[in-house]
């Protein structure tokens, strides 16, 4: 027998009404009932939301596409399923089901890119927390095919993060076509991303260069396997440091997850012949990629996009970490957080990920 819930009318829930407008709580968001549910449509009662730094841009409005306003902002939640939308057909999750709620909401399944595995990159995709309501809320609609199965072994405040962060860097790492033995470059390496980013490519057989700045930053990712640390900050020439610190020839990939200009500004110069550099952080205000047009020739560098994940990266990334290869490093705090957390998140000060208790 399928297991019965209740369903509040209202719910908690963060909302921003305009882009840079103050982040609002509110205690009488509506939810949507099941009987108001399309076919394909899910209700999930979520237990945690984690909070990406893609959350603070889309409240500011600073990316060239806009999100929608007003916005419930959040795609990193983790809760349960308790409600189906009515005549779904094959639905692949039932009531009850744990399951994570992702930056890909909905994607079509038939465009080109989505047949090709660019489902991230779908011409008629929805987004959780940009152009659809996101995890910042006790009750969130999403897809029943979109939806991610959570996998037993991995807690729901650590699985939400790796939603997001986790599978943008796995599938980056990926995209590197590094082998094992092979050196890394992780700028950012001690945030939200660049811990998970550490931990993939420890797992993967990688070296890991990290870089980032503050001594709890270098403890963090040292523990994390990263071989060599060197802080932006401190060193007074970060591609010959770079280069040194990796045979004397030079790192065979970076995967830039900091979200800014800069840190992308020297990457051709520190990476090895045939190397290749996978742009994912999204800096704000247009930031643009400079790269020496003749040094990426006749070092034969490969630039490349990497957005997110499809699907099938999600199951991956997720039982890598439920496997115990992979551990997120976060703080639990409630919704009332999610203002300084934005705060905290723009100066660049949080070492790890922050996780929101949606029960409280």
């Amino acid at each position: 027998m399928a297991p019965q819930f209740t369903i509040p009318k209202v719910q908690k829930a963060a909302i921003v009404e305009a882009n840079n407008a103050p982040l609002k709580i509110v205690s009488d968001f509506p939810v949507r009932q099941p009987e108001d549910l399309a076919p394909g449509e899910c209700l999930v009662q979520l237990d945690c939301s984690g909070v990406c730094h893609t959350d603070l841009h889309a409240s500011k409005g600073d990316w060239p596409i806009p999100a929608k306003t007003p916005l419930i902002g959040g795609h990193e939640g983790v809760g349960r399923v308790v409600a189906i939308g009515a005549h779904t057909p094959n639905s692949p999750v039932k009531l009850g089901d744990r399951v994570g709620i992702k930056w890909l909401a909905y994607s079509c399944l038939d465009c080109e890119p989505c047949r090709k595995g660019l489902e991230q990159s779908c011409l008629n995709g929805k987004y959780s927390g940009f152009t659809v309501d996101g995890t910042f809320s006790q009750y969130v609609v999403s897809y029943v095919s979109h939806v991610t199965p959570i996998p037993d072994g991995i807690e729901s405040a650590e699985a939400a993060s790796i939603l997001c962060a986790g599978i943008t860097v796995y599938r980056a790492i990926k995209a590197s076509k590094t082998h094992i033995g092979d050196w890394i470059v992780l700028p950012g390496a001690g945030g939200g991303l660049g811990h998970l980013a550490v931990q993939y490519a420890v797992a993967m057989g990688l070296r890991v260069v990290a870089i980032d700045t503050g001594a709890e930053k270098k403890e963090l990712v040292t523990k994390l396997g990263a071989e060599k640390w060197i802080d932006f900050k401190e060193t007074k020439d970060l591609v010959k440091d770079i280069i040194e610190a990796t045979d004397g020839f030079g790192a065979h990939a970076a995967v830039v997850t900091a979200a800014t200009g800069a840190a992308y500004a020297q990457a051709i110069d520190y990476l090895r012949m045939g190397g290749s550099l996978v742009a994912v952080g999204l800096p704000a205000n247009h930031a643009k990629m400079n790269a020496d047009i003749f040094f990426t020739v006749v070092k034969s560098i490969n630039i490349v996009g990497s957005y997110v994940g499809n699907r099938q990266d999600a199951r991956e990334a997720l039982d890598i970490a439920a496997r115990g290869k992979v551990k997120c490093y976060y703080q639990l705090k409630p919704l009332t957080a999610l203002a300084e957390t934005y705060e905290a998140l723009a100066e660049g000060k949080i070492a790890g990920r922050i996780v929101l208790n949606m029960k409280d």
